[in-house]
């Protein structure tokens, strides 16, 4: 799936459709002190079997996101895109 680099969309800051830049979402860090990566960190400690959850049958697609940051106010907004796609969003100037 293909997009422009620059859409027009509706910022609800400025209350009107202006230009917008559009951004992959990046993912942030996993935290290294949470309770699920301790919880995991101690069943992984001495002899201890599989930890890992059980293998579930995947979905077939995901929702594809992107973030527009309106070029005006610099307000960032969330848009998916359609219901589930196979194919990765990709930039296009």
């Amino acid at each position: 799936m293909e997009i422009k680099k620059e859409i027009m969309a509706y910022c609800p800051k400025c209350n009107k459709h202006t230009l917008h830049t559009v951004k992959m979402p990046s993912k942030g860090a996993q935290r290294a002190m949470s309770k699920a990566t301790r919880r995991h960190d101690r069943a992984i400690r001495g002899y201890v079997g599989s930890v890992e959850p059980k293998i579930h049958p995947k979905k077939l697609g995901k929702r594809q996101t992107v973030l527009l940051v309106c070029k005006d106010c610099k307000f960032p907004v969330n848009r998916t895109f359609g219901g589930r796609s196979k194919k990765k969003i990709a930039i296009v100037a």
